[in-house]
């Protein structure tokens, strides 16, 4: 069954992957991202498959943007069914110790790794709650699970990303809505090669942790809440059990 699926950050990396994955299976999609060019291409390839695409340039971290753009996603499709929050920032390259990073870098990342994916999911919520029925999904990181040192505020918003859902996915535990959240790991992206410069080891394409996400936007998970996944360990199976 098509489902419309939004995606924030979807330009690069793992947000480009997962566009033209639903693309390619035909669902709607509505993607946006700050990069008018990249997100143009984006929708050019995800429009090949025969999807409809909807693309807004927006920054999730800013309010009027995440009301313009989800208003855009309302009018064109009437309902939201997936809610994938992956729009995210590392910070200043290389990463310094938290004791000597910047106030202004520290708050911009917290701002768009948390306090985006907060305004996006408040905004989407109503929508899905009145039908009773929706999956969001946050993309989290090891570093939000994990104190290392040197990943200063980006480990910090992840943390508060984990934490966020959590609450969240209680309040939402008599309903039909879920939340999730996924760590798809390493990946060999801009973001990782910003953040390890001089990495020595194999990297997941990031078309490799796509099943979990597949599988929580599926009517297959319906009944799954308030989890939290390691998308280079997932098994359906599991996952089912």
């Amino acid at each position: 069954m098509s489902k419309v699926i939004v995606i924030t950050g979807a330009s690069k990396g793992l947000g480009r992957a997962l566009a033209l994955h639903f693309a390619a299976g035909k669902h709607r999609l509505a993607l946006c991202a700050r990069g008018e060019k990249e997100l143009a291409a984006v929708a050019k390839e995800a429009a090949a498959f025969g999807a409809e695409v909807l693309t807004c340039v927006a920054d999730a971290s800013i309010q009027k943007d995440v009301e313009r753009f989800i208003a855009l996603v309302e009018s064109r499709f009437e309902r939201i069914d997936v809610l994938i929050n992956n729009a995210s920032i590392l910070g200043p390259s290389p990463m310094p110790f938290l004791t000597d990073y910047p106030a202004a870098d520290f708050e911009q990342v917290l701002r768009v790794n948390c306090l985006g994916p907060f305004l996006v999911t408040r905004r989407v919520l109503p929508g899905m709650l009145g039908r009773n029925a929706g999956s969001v999904i946050h993309v989290s990181s090891e570093a939000g699970n994990t104190g290392y040192p040197g990943w200063g505020a980006y480990g910090v918003s992840k943390f508060a990303l984990e934490g966020l859902s959590e609450i969240w996915s209680a309040e939402l535990a008599e309903t039909g809505v879920r939340l999730n959240w996924v760590d798809p790991g390493e990946m060999n992206t801009d973001m990782h090669r910003l953040a390890v410069p001089d990495c020595d080891y194999a990297l997941a394409d990031p078309k490799d942790v796509i099943p979990v996400f597949d599988f929580l936007a599926s009517d297959a998970s319906a009944s799954v809440k308030g989890k939290r996944f390691v998308a280079q360990e997932f098994e359906l199976a599991k996952a089912l059990a």
